[in-house]
């Protein structure tokens, strides 16, 4: 496939040129009079209560909205093949069907007459090819044939729906939802569907068929970006003799923006998987973030702006200014990609973005007229003391969400410290790993429950002292007789069915004295919490010291990534007194959350300005 094609097809839909005919808006009041055919091989109508009176609901909303409001209201697409005398419905089938029960019964109860008296149009039809007998029963719904089949019983729901939602509403608010439902094309309060014509791509081939399978299992469902493709890549936006050019650039952009933003490094210091949305093509969200779409906007809330853009382009300069608007979409990626490139923004904003403030928000923040680029960086710093306002002595395990700010900051800032090393904290990594804190020294056997963790932890044990998590293999032997005691004991625990009280409390006691784990202290403070990833997290959880350290390293030098702070930790690097490396005691965590005191200095405040 040459460019120019390729640059073409980027709907994923269709192929060849894009013009208004292939994809437009029609008004319901457009698909009056036409002919619509269920081909065989879709299923009958399946729509549910709910879905009826959440059209029903939407419509009427809309109706009331008045002028001031959105000039239309959209339906999601209808895709279609012209054939015989009729529309073939590759996608949409239970669209229109709703759609013709509700003007069926506004016909039959509200006019009392048919459409084609009150608006020169007669009712659109829709013809099955397996279940001619729908069609017969779409024009009389009746509750004694309901039951026939699954067809006629969900079409009566349906019916039943639109009565009851009528019920509780007089002439003239019947009147104002029929008014705008059938709105004309040049009223500016319509409902309208957007319309794909995928005639040409599907002569003398099974194209349809194809297309339907692909969007109903989801390979390709209809998205804003792909809608906002074709919007800019029409050829009729173009100079004749330059549109070949023009389509192969603005594709060959759009390509490099969607492969930078498929890099995980880049995608995670923006996106949030927290966030509801999901994005196959990722430049999407930028064109999301453009239009600021809100929470619990409808699909295509997108395309409907960036369609009311092109609108206004025209209508202000005689022709879309194609050139200005993608140079808007370019300026809001390379905003991203300066933040990516700078090291610093890089890691500010990353955090920011972790701790839920809008991506939208720092970048208009960006652009204030004469904001520097030192001064924008000192603004994301003060943006980050507000959410790390913690008296640090006050925290402990239970402020989870508190703790995770504050050690993911305590990463990124050493690592910031570092600037010769140009290393950078991998937010793909700590988002996709559900990256969360865990204690340094392990709880007590008192709140280490249930068989299944006790036998976990054993098997850390025998695997430290023997080489082997199996009890069958471990040897009976060890570097003393205490070892050959831990391994012994360890291999008789694991043995039996049950795990007996006794017997762990005394291999558990043994251990942690052999250990130094003995003297308690409070183990639920900052000090004594790192990150770590949920797998290692709960592989680690009960694990005591040495194990963990073990672990640790054998995971750095395995390519594993550890947290630069985590690996620190399990060196004892941050601890003054040297030696003991193989124990943590109090002053170990005390040391450590005195260095993360002093890393954070520049974000931590005063005591008196604190919040716990």
């Amino acid at each position: 496939m040459n460019e120019v094609n390729k640059a073409e097809t980027m709907t994923g839909l269709c192929e060849g040129q894009i013009d208004n005919n292939k994809l437009c808006r029609k008004t319901i009041y457009e698909l009056l009079g036409e002919d619509f055919y269920i081909p065989a091989y879709q299923r009958g109508y399946r729509w549910s209560t709910i879905q009826v009176k959440e059209l029903l609901d939407d419509i009427w909303e809309f109706s009331q909205s008045g002028d001031d409001k959105a000039s239309f209201y959209c339906l999601q697409p209808v895709v279609v093949v012209k054939g015989d005398g009729h529309w073939e419905v590759v996608d949409g089938q239970q669209r229109l069907t709703t759609l013709y029960v509700i003007l069926h019964y506004l016909e039959k109860e509200h006019l009392r007459r048919e459409l084609k008296e009150a608006y020169k149009k007669s009712l659109f039809t829709i013809e099955y090819e397996t279940r001619k007998e729908s069609e017969d029963f779409l024009k009389n719904i009746r509750e004694d044939s309901a039951d026939t089949n699954i067809d006629f019983y969900h079409i009566y729901k349906a019916y039943e729906t639109v009565e009851r939602w009528f019920s509780d509403r007089d002439y003239n608010d019947n009147n104002a939802f029929l008014g705008t439902l059938l709105a004309k094309p040049d009223t500016p309060h319509s409902v309208q569907v957007i319309w794909y014509d995928l005639t040409d791509e599907c002569r003398e081939n099974d194209y349809a068929i194809d297309v339907f399978s692909r969007i109903n299992i989801g390979k390709i469902p209809l998205t804003n970006a792909e809608l906002v493709t074709a919007l800019f890549l029409q050829s009729s936006h173009f100079h004749q003799e330059k549109a070949s050019l023009k389509q192969i650039q603005i594709a060959t952009e759009w390509d490099a923006i969607e492969k930078s933003l498929q890099e995980p490094s880049f995608w995670y210091l923006l996106y949030s998987p927290d966030s509801k949305r999901r994005y196959d093509s990722r430049i999407e969200y930028i064109f999301d973030l453009m239009k600021d779409k809100p929470a619990g906007a409808e699909t295509f809330y997108t395309f409907h702006e960036f369609n009311a853009a092109f609108r206004a382009s025209r209508e202000e300069k005689g022709r879309v200014d194609i050139d200005s608007l993608w140079m808007e979409v370019k300026k809001y990626f390379l905003t991203f990609d300066e933040w990516y490139r700078d090291r610093d923004l890089y890691h500010l904003i990353g955090f920011l973005v972790d701790c839920g403030v809008s991506v939208r928000e720092i970048k208009t923040k960006s652009e204030e007229s004469g904001l520097t680029k030192a001064e924008f960086k000192e603004y994301l710093k003060s943006e980050i003391r507000k959410r790390v306002s913690y008296k640090l002595d006050a925290l402990d395990y239970d402020d989870k969400k508190a703790i995770r700010k504050v050690l993911l900051l305590f990463n990124i800032q050493t690592l910031l410290a570092t600037k010769e090393a140009d290393v950078r904290f991998p937010f793909d990594r700590y988002k996709e790993e559900n990256w969360d804190i865990e204690h340094i020294r392990s709880q007590t056997d008192q709140e280490m429950s249930g068989d299944s963790s006790r036998r976990e932890w054993a098997k850390d044990i025998l695997e430290y002292f023997a080489g082997t998590r199996d009890y069958s293999e471990a040897a009976t032997s060890g570097d003393s007789e205490e070892i050959s005691d831990f391994i012994r004991k360890t291999c008789e625990l694991l043995s039996a069915n049950k795990i007996d009280d006794a017997l762990f409390k005394s291999l558990y006691d043994g251990i942690a004295a052999e250990f130094q784990e003995d003297d308690a202290f409070g183990i639920d403070g900052v000090g004594n919490l790192t990150l770590l990833d949920a797998t290692t997290n709960r592989s680690y959880k009960n694990a005591m010291f040495p194990i963990k350290r073990r672990r640790i390293i054998d995971n750095d030098m395995n390519g594993v990534f550890v947290p630069i702070c985590t690996k620190n930790v399990f060196l004892k690097f941050y601890s003054k007194k040297l030696g003991d490396v193989m124990y943590w005691k109090e002053t170990d965590a005390d040391d450590h959350l005195e260095a993360i005191r002093q890393v954070l200095k520049e974000y931590l405040p005063s005591q008196e300005d604190a919040h716990e």
